[in-house]
Formats: structure tokens, sequence, C-alpha cells
């Protein structure tokens, strides 16, 4: 993240614009290891940073520090600490690693522990675009792209924010009921933080209002109607209104352009009634199994279990729980006996309901956008701002496009163009690609999409930069040096090699945006920090003056290459790193 530092402390004072609709929560409580059903955790203070333990009882929490290790056991509904004490719950607050079911997990969210019959209750209280983008490198694959990926994270933004889930505790589980969440990170984090970005806040409407929303693997050919998948749930949800029109029942040729996904699997009259009798679905002596309704999409919809009609979704998550989630994919299936075996053979994967994750990477590779994605799977919705309803409007100019939820933002079109000729005309370089400036239309909503502090006046990640109001900005005669800063970063950006060191690329930007005196100011105070301390300090300064520091010993850093070897010879270093010898020259 590369932040506008020079305007901290002009911001902090600055209005807000007025928000249409009440605003959706900033933060979300997601339940940790909810699949393991703890009895035991350890917490311990993470060495980097301080923690605080609150015990609460009754109403009230008493915080103290975190300094050593301590053990929680559930007591019934209260939980037991070693090395003595009882309390209702503990909140855990700033650096903590946890230690349960021989995983350890480091976590700076908040932690909130408590207890039911026995078992530990661990929600963490997440912001929702940390959320979004865990989710979407968890449940990615590695045949999605871009498109594919910012599709995903307006689908799962969607269904975090429009739906009740059905926990006492916590907002979502970590698990497949609601949406997979791996804590531990993913390969696909990198690029699931670009699709977060550039989809922040946005998500699904229906004429006017949120649409519910929901993903699978696979949808087989087809994708479901929500009737199909959970009748019970949809008739007491809506009896008195129609099925939801933007999720109907329709044919997906993207999703089989690759052959369709069959499978099979035998399974024995004695594993079926262990699963469905754990379950609580159907009492063991049952000898017959038939489908006996199917829906649109030919999924079935109901099975005949002896006496018993099940639904087939409650049947797939069953024998999923029980025995496998590889044995049954989907309720698109047949089935067959044969003595006590029962031979299924399906297609596809997943309830097939909404967002078919096969047929939209399929889509990203042939070149359709996300929203093109989204209309093939939630038909006659439209992607909008999730705090005010609107929907992002895009004006082109030359090297760049603004994105913005205001139309009166396209007056601020030529001062955009000066920046970005400014920018171009000091660092000698052209945009690879239209540079994307999406101008956010408060400082809440910018602080909550980007998770920058409100000081903070933009940022730039790779080619998308992120504003705070450009009308805030211009009142302060900001629009201009902001803009021209962040259009440096995104210059620099996609000229560095993946091993360029961080502080060239922040020095660079320093330098080409300083009037010469600033640099002659500020030499006297800049740090002797070695290369290694200089980088680490730029990515992970604690305290403001410590990253002024960084930031204005960098600028110091590049402006030498800059006097010593010129301009060309510097930004071919960008690309190919900076030989020890020349870099020597600077310190």
């Amino acid at each position: 993240m590369r932040r506008a530092l020079r305007v901290f402390a002009l911001l902090t004072a600055l209005p807000c614009a007025v928000i249409a609709q009440p605003h959706p929560p900033a933060t979300l409580r997601i339940g940790l290891w909810t699949l393991w059903h703890d009895k035991t955790v350890t917490i311990s203070p993470a060495p980097e940073a301080p923690a605080t333990l609150s015990l609460c009882a009754s109403g009230h929490c008493t915080p103290s520090p975190l300094t050593g290790q301590m053990n929680i056991h559930a007591q019934g509904n209260r939980l037991a600490r070693s090395p003595d004490g009882h309390t209702d719950s503990i909140l855990l607050t700033g650096a903590v690693v946890l230690t349960a079911h021989n995983e350890k997990l480091p976590l700076r969210n908040p932690v909130r522990i408590s207890a039911r019959n026995g078992e530990l209750i661990l929600a963490v209280t997440l912001p929702v675009e940390t959320y979004v983008e865990r989710v979407v490198a968890s449940e990615s694959g590695a045949a999605d792209t871009l498109e594919s990926l910012k599709a995903l994270a307006i689908v799962v933004r969607s269904f975090a924010l429009h739906q009740a889930h059905g926990h006492a505790d916590y907002d979502l589980c970590d698990s497949t009921h609601c949406q997979l969440l791996h804590w531990s990170g993913s390969t696909r984090s990198p690029q699931a933080h670009i699709a977060m970005l550039t989809t922040a806040g946005e998500t699904l409407y229906y004429r006017g209002h949120r649409a519910a929303a929901w993903f699978h693997q696979n949808c087989g050919g087809r994708t479901a109607a929500p009737s199909e998948v959970w009748p019970s749930k949809q008739q007491s949800r809506q009896a008195s209104k129609p099925e939801m029109p933007w999720l109907i029942s329709r044919a997906d040729p993207y999703c089989t352009a690759n052959g369709p996904r069959q499978w099979s699997s035998t399974l024995s009259l004695a594993d079926l009634t262990t699963a469905l009798a754990a379950a609580s679905l159907v009492r063991p002596g049952w000898t017959t199994m038939t489908v006996a309704h199917r829906g649109e999409s030919g999924r079935a919809v109901t099975l005949g279990i002896g006496n018993t009609t099940v639904s087939a979704e409650d049947f797939r998550l069953a024998i999923g729980r029980a025995l496998g989630w590889s044995r049954i994919l989907s309720t698109g299936f047949e089935v067959s006996q044969q003595g006590d075996q029962f031979l299924f053979h399906g297609r596809g994967s997943g309830h097939g309901v909404g967002l078919c994750q096969a047929g939209a990477a399929a889509m990203s590779a042939q070149g359709r956008s996300a929203l093109e994605i989204l209309a093939q799977y939630f038909s006659g919705t439209v992607v909008s701002d999730e705090t005010t309803g609107l929907s992002w409007q895009s004006f082109h100019s030359q090297g760049f496009t603004l994105e913005t939820l205001s139309a009166a933002d396209k007056a601020f079109l030529p001062e955009l163009n000066q920046a970005l000729v400014e920018a171009q005309s000091l660092s000698g370089m052209q945009p690879s690609a239209p540079i994307l400036v999406r101008a956010f239309l408060s400082t809440p909503s910018f602080r909550e999409a980007t998770l920058a502090p409100g000081f903070v006046a933009a940022f730039t990640e790779g080619n998308w930069i992120a504003t705070q109001p450009l009308a805030t900005l211009a009142a302060r005669k900001l629009l201009v040096p902001t803009l021209r800063h962040e259009f440096l970063h995104a210059l620099v950006e996609s000229q560095a090699a993946p091993t360029t060191p961080l502080w060239l690329r922040e020095g660079l930007v320093e330098a080409w945006s300083e009037p010469p005196s600033a640099h002659n100011a500020n030499s006297a105070n800049v740090s002797t920090l070695s290369v290694a301390q200089l980088d680490s300090a730029l990515a992970h300064a604690s305290t403001e003056a410590q990253s002024q520091t960084a930031h204005r010993t960098a600028s110091l850093r590049a402006k030498a290459l800059l006097d010593r070897y010129g301009r060309t010879q510097v930004l071919t270093w960008l690309r190919t790193g900076v030989p020890a010898t020349a870099d020597l020259l600077t310190r």
C-alpha cells in the first residue's frame, strides 16, 4: 500500500459526504474453528506487539495486559482459566497467538471466547473487506483470473451482508455452511487482495433492493433455483413472495465449455444408515432409496428413504459431514441399488444456486468482465455501492479512468489530467495500461473499503488509486498534488521489478514530488538506516514520525542516484535492480 503521507494533518477534520442509506456494518464477527468443537485453547501474547486480556462477567469487563501463556477450558457455559479462576467470557485485543487441536494461529483482530454446553465459542471481529479478501482467497481456484475473482468478491460481500446466517454467537462461521475461510492464508491472497480492492463496497441489488446471493463450485451445465435446494427454507421465508427472480434455474454453457463435471460414488447401506442417523434425518431400518421429486434444473429435491421423505440437500450435507465431501458432490444425481450397495452418478459440484465458479472462470478466460459474469448468474441485478445503493460511473480520459458514485466528479477530470501530465513529465514514464482512479463518496467509505486511516488522502496499489472525495481534496487545494503523487506511484510500480527494493520505489516518488528546496531542508535530519532497516521502516512503520523519517531517507537516497547517474539510468535500475557499487554512493 502506497500512501500520500504529505497531507495527513490537513485531512483530519474534513467533512464527510452525506450518506443516503443506513450505514452497513464496518465489521463482522466470524466464528473461528467452528468445525473443531474445541474444549480447550491456549492463549499467549505475540512477541511483536502488546496484547490485552479482558475478563467479562455479569456484563462487566476488566482489562489487563496479557503477559504470559494461559489455558482456557470450557466448563458448561462458563470458562475456566489456568492457573485459576472462572469467567463468563474473555475478550482479547492486540497481537495474540491461539493454540488448539495442534494448530497455532497468530491474530491481530479482536477475539471473544465464551462457552456453551462444554464447548468453546471463538469469534474474531474482522473488517468487512478483510473478510471478503480472505474468503475469496480461500474459495477461489487456479482457473480464476481477476474478473472472475472480482465477481466472486461481490457475491461474497453480498452473501455476508444481505442475509441472516443462523448463528447466535457470530455473524458468519468459517466453514462451508456460510463461506469457507482459511485463517492461515492462501496462495491466492495477492489476487484476492486486488479483487477485493477493485470492488470494495460493491454488492448486488435488484430493483433498488439488496439481493441475496450464493455461489458454488460447478453447476454441471444448469444452475438451480433456491427452492430446489432449500425447499423448506424458501416456503417459510417466502410464503407470500414469488421465487427470487434473479436466481432462476438457467442453462450455463460456460460451465461445460471444457466438458461436464461428472462423478460417481458407491456407498454401502451400513455407511448411509450411520450417516443419516447421525444427522437425525432417517432412523435405522430403511432399505430403499429413490428420488421422490426433481426440480427444474433436474436436481433431486427430495428423496424417499424407506418411509421417510428427506431433502436431497440435507442428504448431501449429512453424507459429506460423516463420510467425506467427495462422496456426493451435488444433488444432480441418479441413484440405483445393487443389494446393499447404492450407486450414485451425478454432475456438478455444490448446491448449484447463483454464481458457478467453473462457469465464471471460463467466462473470464474468454475476456468477459465481472459485470458480464454477474449478469449471467444473477439476471436483472445491478452492482451498487452497499452504503448508498448507487452504481459506480466511469469517465475515461487519456491514460486513466475515473470511477465515482457522483456524476459531479466529472468536473475534476481536467485537474486529474494535469496531475497525470505532471507525473509523466517528472518521471519520464507513460502508463503501460490505463490507471484506475476510484473516488469514494465519503471519508468513512474510503476508510472502510481500503482499511486506510481517515487522515490518509489516497493510496495506490499497482495501477489502482483510491482517493477520498475529490471535492474535499479540491476545496483544500490538494487534488492536483495528491493525484500527481499517486500517479507517480502507479507509474513507478508499472516499471518496477518484483525484486526492486522498496526504498527506491518510494524514494523516486518522494524525490519527484518535492521541490528541490525540500531536499536541502531535510538533508540534515536524514536517518542512517541500513537498506534492510529502511525497507522495513517503509513497510511497517509503527508511528507516523517513523514513517516520515523513512520516506525522507528514501527520497534523499533516490535523489542522490538521480543527480549522479541521471533519470534514464535510474529507471533502468528500477526495472533491473541497483548495483551495489552505485547503491554505496547514496549512503
